[in-house]
């Protein structure tokens, strides 16, 4: 049962179709999905250790490396050696579009705002080759050593972990890309077949996952090189979260958005031109992105 308070917030935003679609996404039982690493290993022997296994996938359209799993579910793959290896990670195709749309370079400075588990992190470094200076970042030490373990399975020999509140960060870095996965409700990932799925999921919650949010994106555009673009994300559907937070910093500072077109993904309204929101199903976690650029001086 969704909470009065949220059926609200969504009547505000969207119409009652698109609300149709976001409770039905909520409803799915989204499939299995999983990332090749390429630092590790390579689609061919992915592929070839599914087919002996029976493990039937489908392509991902945006990511040659990513694969749905049909005939399993995360237990089954648990058991793999691929996984207990590195050579695969299991992945959220949402959690997947970030990095994918922040085009890493090679030899960039790139920091990773709130980077635990570390997915978008090793992404990144999989992305480059292992051939950019990576800082992830996060406060909370057991999460950091969760991130410091992904780090190491997977072979990220160029990923620096900085225990550290990212809102903090000396003014004194500057970096040539930046993702901002930011904390956030989780309302894009609420599920209905879950009965404790709005437990801690409340007004209160969002309120203030949008002033944190708020706070991290001015401190992400004051050390952000100009000239160059960054990755604001969150696994929220709701504005307040989302353009309302990118519409007031981007008040602040000399940027602008850069358009987003990712081919194959569901899509909900979005009030700036450029981002996007990502309607929830049984693909797909409910997901805001959002690219800016940082104009020259």
């Amino acid at each position: 049962m969704i909470p009065e308070f949220y059926m609200n917030m969504l009547k505000e935003q969207y119409s009652d179709s698109d609300i149709k679609k976001i409770i039905d996404g909520y409803s799915k039982k989204r499939k299995t999905t999983i990332r090749v690493n390429t630092l590790l290993s390579n689609n061919s022997e992915v592929l070839d250790i599914f087919n002996k296994l029976n493990i039937e996938y489908d392509h991902v359209p945006f990511y040659d490396n990513a694969f749905i799993i049909k005939n399993r579910n995360e237990i089954d793959l648990y058991e793999l050696d691929l996984l207990k290896e590195g050579k695969i990670y299991m992945q959220s195709l949402s959690s997947m579009l970030p990095p994918i749309i922040m085009e890493p370079k090679e030899h960039e400075d790139i920091l990773d705002m709130a980077a635990a588990p570390g997915g978008k992190t090793t992404e990144i470094a999989a992305l480059t080759n292992n051939n950019s200076k990576i800082t992830a970042v996060e406060f909370n030490k057991i999460r950091a050593e969760k991130l410091r373990y992904n780090i190491k399975k997977q072979g990220c020999s160029k990923v620096f972990v900085l225990e550290a509140d990212s809102k903090k960060l000396d003014d004194f870095f500057k970096f040539d890309n930046i993702l901002l996965d930011a904390p956030c409700s989780g309302s894009g990932t609420l599920d209905l077949n879950n009965d404790r799925t709005f437990k801690y999921f409340t007004e209160k919650l969002i309120k203030k996952s949008s002033e944190t949010q708020f706070e991290l994106l001015k401190k992400a555009l004051t050390i952000l090189k100009p000239g160059k673009t960054m990755i604001y994300s969150t696994c929220s559907i709701l504005s307040i979260e989302n353009e309302d937070v990118v519409s007031k910093v981007m008040k602040q500072f000399n940027c602008e958005i850069v358009p987003i077109n990712v081919e194959g993904v569901e899509l909900l309204p979005t009030k700036i031109e450029g981002t996007m929101v990502v309607c929830p199903n049984e693909l797909y976690e409910g997901f805001y992105i959002a690219k800016i650029k940082k104009k020259e001086v």
